[in-house]
């Protein structure tokens, strides 16, 4: 059996980049503590984690009080609804989410005198003004229009991991994460890259908001799981942006989607949805000078890999 050499806890561990997290530590001979409520998270995610001994799932809210047992070096605080589909129909739960999870999870941090790392994210930023967006930069964010229940969950995380670092002494670091992608993604989660595999694999229209013209930043989840282990075994505090520095626009992701599906599925073109973001590029150079970090994955592979993903899932549904 292999010999752990550290504690780690992920929180939304069964998630899609929670999953990617937990598998990358178990890879690097970490004893892992998967918490997950389920309730966007997936236990397919993480069935190929259960058999090794040094992966541990619960089933439980972040939003009640919860502990492991033994020393903890690592907590990961990743317990959040994440895609627009799934926060807008749990407004109440992400705000919940936000400040009771992460409350929670720090206090675990505190008790076990861990480091803890706040998966943030580039949407703090809102519809920035300031492009592209560098840590400095404190957002223009509209704080009662419908993306706010997310927006100001992951603002007040990151002001209350703050303030457990610097009036409870807890070793803390903030990671704004931008646009990650990948398999385990939910195939109808809302997000640009899962909506367009989707539809372009069932030979629906493909649709694009507005005139297509804003853009994104993709970066593929490994490159993203990378980031967030070098960050957190940093002594920085951040924030620090880990995101793809390559903007596309949402009318090139949409091509380059039918392009590698072999779609012949039409572009639709629909309302933006309100508050939108116009532009999102991260300023990666802090990840580069305190980490050496920067993705490493293409756009055309990360897209085909998870094309290939989504296919292969498609294709087991339907023989199920």
């Amino acid at each position: 059996m292999r010999r752990s050499t550290s504690t780690a806890v992920v929180t939304g561990g069964a998630g899609f980049v929670g999953s990617w997290l937990c598998q990358r530590l178990l890879a690097d001979g970490h004893e892992v503590w998967c918490i997950d409520s389920l309730v966007t998270g997936r236990r397919d995610n993480i069935a190929h984690l259960l058999p090794d001994p040094c992966f541990t799932f619960v089933e439980a809210d972040v939003c009640e009080p919860f502990d492991v047992p033994g020393d903890v070096d690592l907590v990961l605080h990743l317990a959040s609804p994440a895609s627009p589909v799934h926060y807008l129909r749990m407004p109440i739960e992400t705000l919940q989410v936000g400040s009771t999870g992460t409350t929670n999870a720090l206090d675990l941090a505190e008790r076990k005198q861990a480091r803890f790392l706040m998966a943030s994210t580039s949407e703090v930023y809102g519809d920035p003004l300031e492009h592209p967006q560098r840590e400095t930069y404190w957002g223009n964010v509209n704080p009662v229009g419908p993306r706010s229940v997310y927006d100001e969950a992951k603002r007040f995380s990151e002001a209350l991991t703050t303030a457990y670092r610097d009036h409870r002494g807890v070793d803390t670091v903030i990671a704004r994460l931008f646009n990650t992608y990948g398999p385990r993604m939910a195939h109808q989660d809302g997000r640009v890259v899962p909506t367009f595999v989707h539809q372009a694999l069932l030979g629906e229209p493909l649709t694009v908001a507005g005139d297509g013209s804003q853009t994104r930043s993709l970066c593929f989840v490994e490159d993203t799981v990378e980031g967030l282990l070098r960050l957190a075994a940093s002594g920085e505090r951040g924030p620090v942006n880990i995101g793809n520095d390559r903007e596309l626009t949402v009318l090139e992701i949409a091509e380059v989607v039918k392009e590698i599906t072999g779609s012949d599925s039409p572009i639709e073109f629909i309302d933006l949805p309100t508050d939108d973001p116009k532009v999102r590029r991260p300023d990666i150079s802090r990840a580069e000078e305190l980490l050496g970090w920067r993705p490493r994955t293409p756009v055309r592979d990360g897209l085909s890999r998870t094309v290939a993903w989504m296919a292969a899932e498609r294709a087991e549904a339907a023989s199920a």
